[in-house]
């Protein structure tokens, strides 16, 4: 495995890990609007680091470990490193746009930044397929599409902590950030670029309409 890959992962699972075992530790790093608005970023880095549970965990780290390896080989490990992180600062970004009225607002999770490095892989191989529950063949597009569509509905629900505005705002950022470093594939795959918009531009007609 890359060692760029085995460095987030740790760094995710170390983190979650002391997260799960000292909750003055949970507090002080996530996600929490009150706190983001009164000038401690770092929080917008820190919570996308911590997760829920171990479920929460393991699937972020799946999805990361079956897609980077796609990013890197056709990017590299620095633009590997790149979309990581500007994912995650999309996600926290439009975390704070949709919730910044809400002070009490806590979230946390890698959700952001693995949701762009999922979006960068399939514009980057769009024929890919995935095995849903290692069994089931799915065209990977699709996959991505019903994971969006998912947060939109824990967005809607609001019954846990998971930054589920963040995978919109990661998306947004592998989205973007993959077609600057190779935009001829606006060109080479223009289906697959307009079809992943469609669970983007679904949030943001539901936002209009005061719907989320």
């Amino acid at each position: 495995m890359n060692s760029f890959l085995i460095a987030i992962i740790l760094a995710n699972v170390l983190m979650s890990y002391k997260g799960f075992n000292d909750t003055h530790f949970f507090r002080k790093y996530e996600f929490y609007m009150g706190r983001v608005r009164s000038g401690e970023y770092i929080r917008i880095l820190s919570s996308a680091f911590l997760h829920a549970d171990i479920g929460h965990l393991i699937f972020n780290m799946l999805t990361l470990y079956f897609f980077a390896p796609v990013v890197i080989h056709y990017l590299g490990n620095w633009y590997f490193v790149l979309i990581y992180l500007g994912s995650l600062i999309f996600g926290g970004l439009l975390t704070v746009y949709f919730h910044k009225k809400e002070y009490h607002y806590r979230a946390i999770g890698a959700s952001g930044a693995v949701t762009g490095i999922l979006y960068s892989a399939i514009i980057l191989r769009p024929d890919m397929m995935l095995g849903l529950f290692f069994i089931v063949p799915i065209p990977a597009y699709i996959f991505g599409i019903v994971y969006l569509l998912y947060s939109i509905y824990g967005m809607k629900a609001k019954n846990d902590n998971i930054g589920h505005t963040a995978h919109f705002g990661g998306a947004i950022g592998g989205y973007l950030l993959t077609l600057l470093i190779m935009p001829q594939l606006l060109f080479e795959h223009a289906l697959m670029v307009a079809l992943l918009t469609l669970p983007i531009v679904v949030l943001f007609g539901m936002a209009k309409m005061g719907k989320l």
